[in-house]
């Protein structure tokens, strides 16, 4: 980011805090502009090699001419003006931010596409092909799966997932495609994942993800968990809470979901297969102890925000993907009547700019002068 002669904000995607260069403007608008890199006259000291051949061409990893310690204390400010600027909260304590225990090889799981024989990701700003065969975040054993894949492509054109965990791979064509569960071992549970199912992409981060989220959830008698998923948490929270009430819409989810907390011979969570935002789903019997909530990027509705302050659990605990759509949540949930107790970050997507936010929320809702039961 920098600035124009007249003090507009500047973006050029691919340089680094301390670069001089010559950039060709390409989007000009009232208030900030675009522009591309045309040359680097003298480079940044934070920046580095990037270790892909296509890195800059490829549309996936945008960070990894920048410096690792550097790419953390950017998400840390990322977290912070989310909060700040969008949710209207002054959070005035420094964000601890997890780092991946590495910053290549740390995916479990990836998205490719195929096309004519030839397969690869889409390129930047583009919906045409990146051919690769070599990808260095993914772990080495999926990289080399990815070689192998990409040497023999399929026949069949389209999205293909591959993925690796507990010594086993896949490939699958999301379109239609079948292929066997993988097993992820989560707070020494077991989580069957099956093609399609979401799963947190850091296999590295695992553990401490979940460690982390059940700390903050606790324990008591009542919980709820929106955006269950295959049971990447629900496991761990069945285990700390007398009754649990699991919503997720996915079949292939909901399917994986049952099958694993059978396995665990966890019998008192109730699992609704059901959109968030419907009416299919009930809230548990009185002031619930927990709801967790770990929606996709485009955050919460408006509608589950203001069921949740209806229902009122005496604690929140909300794991996000999008610090802005996290921020605009937490604002409508403030001025419910809860307040911010912990944020914290995680890097799970070393070599690119999102970053997983989690914070738990308390109160009681029901408390405020005119709220209804």
């Amino acid at each position: 980011m920098g600035r124009l002669p007249d003090g507009r904000v500047v973006f050029v995607p691919l340089t680094a805090p301390g670069d001089l260069a010559r950039v060709a403007v390409t989007e000009l608008r009232a208030r900030h502009a675009r522009a591309e890199l045309v040359e680097l006259l003298e480079p940044s000291l934070v920046r580095v090699e990037p270790r892909c051949a296509v890195f800059g061409v490829c549309g996936g990893c945008t960070w990894q001419h920048l410096a690792y310690a550097t790419q953390l204390e950017a998400k840390q400010a990322i977290v912070a003006d989310a909060l700040r600027r969008i949710g209207r909260v002054e959070w005035t304590i420094p964000i601890e931010i997890t780092a991946s225990p590495s910053a290549y090889h740390y995916r479990g799981r990836t998205r490719v596409q195929v096309e004519a024989g030839v397969v690869g990701y889409r390129r930047r700003g583009s919906r045409a092909l990146c051919a690769t065969r070599a990808c260095p975040v993914l772990l080495e054993h999926l990289e080399e799966r990815l070689g192998a894949f990409a040497a023999d492509a399929p026949r069949r054109d389209g999205e293909w997932e591959l993925a690796f965990a507990a010594g086993a791979s896949r490939a699958t064509p999301l379109s239609g495609g079948d292929g066997p569960r993988l097993t992820l071992h989560v707070g020494g549970d077991a989580i069957g994942i099956s093609p399609g199912a979401f799963a947190q992409s850091n296999a590295l981060l695992h553990e401490r993800l979940a460690e982390r989220v059940f700390a903050c959830a606790g324990r008591g008698g009542c919980a709820l968990e929106l955006y269950a998923g295959a049971g990447f948490f629900t496991l761990g929270l069945a285990r700390r809470f007398d009754l649990l009430v699991a919503v997720e819409a996915s079949p292939v989810a909901v399917d994986d979901l049952r099958e694993n907390l059978a396995a665990a011979r966890l019998e008192h969570v109730e699992i609704f297969e059901a959109d968030v935002a419907s009416e299919a789903w009930l809230a548990p019997a009185g002031v619930t102890d927990l709801a967790l909530l770990d929606p996709p990027r485009t955050g919460l509705p408006r509608s589950v925000i203001e069921r949740l302050l209806r229902i009122a659990p005496r604690r929140l605990v909300y794991l996000s993907c999008d610090p802005a759509t996290l921020a605009r949540d937490l604002g409508h949930l403030l001025r419910g009547g809860y307040e911010l107790r912990h944020v914290e970050a995680f890097d799970l997507f070393p070599q690119t700019p999102h970053v997983e936010v989690l914070v738990a929320l308390e109160g009681d809702p029901h408390a405020l002068p005119g709220a209804s039961g």
